[in-house]
């Protein structure tokens, strides 16, 4: 559980980055390198504070993978005074960590754990889910004559939607949802991007960026909030339920409020999310990781007070 250094992962292909598991080229472009930037201190400042932490908490491992330092797991985890195992016999909790759509249990654990049943956070499964606690629909038929819709991929992090109008003929891989009215009148659109921890939203990052751009994954500008500031007690309570039957223990949700109707709509789900967003200042970076960390120690205390093999 305690893997060789993350920058093995890559390698220099010209003027790129490849990913050496999957073979994938990341240009070295403007973009990338000014995100590179914005996350360096961020991830020397956990790696400060991450000396002084305490730990004396449940000792945490993963399987199948562990986590990178680009994921948010891997600073939370660091910053909750939780021990991190060394192998399975050394794990207290296991978080099941596969970044991908669909993943199956870990083999063998019959301990606590975190996500070891969420197997399948594919777009329709997240509409099914969501129609399951919040009683409205996400999904529409691209194939009948409508109002504009989205057409984006099954993939978790594709960041590929379109707005689109049918009929179109359906794709394999291809998910179609409700287009949610979220631009404000100054052209930005605005989502309100959850981090849950055992149903509990931690920290709220409030995402905006062009509208013409709203399905990127550039934001123009970003803040932190807290939960309480943009969501009910009772649409609080719903996000929990929607975890709840996602078994989601951890994870990132994008949640739209749509401007005329006021009902909020969770169109995505990540298990493996990154972040915090590059684009948020470090002081609110650090913030929301002590705040995300505190959920995470204190759910996993819980899960083992209350698992049978405790």
């Amino acid at each position: 559980m305690h893997p060789r250094a993350w920058w093995h992962d890559f390698a220099l292909d010209g003027a790129a980055l490849r990913v050496r598991a999957t073979g994938v080229r990341v240009p070295l472009s403007p973009a990338v390198l000014s995100d590179f930037a914005h996350w360096t201190p961020y991830f020397l400042a956990v790696k400060s504070l991450e000396a002084e932490v305490v730990r004396d908490g449940p000792r945490i491992g993963f399987a199948p993978h562990a986590p990178r330092p680009w994921f948010l797991i891997w600073a939370a985890a660091r910053l909750s005074g939780l021990r991190l195992a060394r192998s399975r016999d050394d794990t207290d909790i296991l978080f099941h960590f596969e970044d991908a759509t669909y993943s199956a249990r870990p083999e063998g654990w019959t301990g606590a754990g975190m996500n070891l049943d969420c197997a399948d956070i594919s777009k329709s499964r997240v509409a099914q889910v969501f129609e399951a606690a919040f009683g409205r629909t996400l999904a529409v038929d691209p194939e009948r004559p409508g109002a504009p819709f989205v057409d984006k991929s099954e993939t978790n992090a594709a960041h590929d939607g379109t707005v689109r109008t049918g009929p179109v003929t359906r794709a394999p891989g291809r998910c179609y949802q409700r287009l949610i009215d979220t631009v404000a009148p100054d052209g930005m659109a605005e989502d309100l991007r959850c981090v849950t921890v055992g149903g509990q939203i931690a920290s709220v990052f409030v995402k905006r960026r062009p509208a013409a751009r709203r399905f990127e994954n550039h934001n123009a500008e970003v803040r932190l909030t807290a939960p309480e500031a943009v969501f009910s007690d009772a649409e609080r309570r719903q996000i929990a339920g929607f975890c709840a039957q996602l078994r989601l223990d951890w994870g990132g949700l994008d949640v739209l409020r749509d401007r005329r109707t006021g009902d909020i709509w969770i169109v995505d789900a990540n298990k493996t999310d990154m972040g915090p967003p590059v684009s948020l200042p470090l002081r609110d970076k650090l913030t929301a990781t002590r705040q995300i960390a505190a959920q995470l120690r204190l759910r996993c205390e819980t899960l083992l007070q209350t698992s049978p093999a405790s």
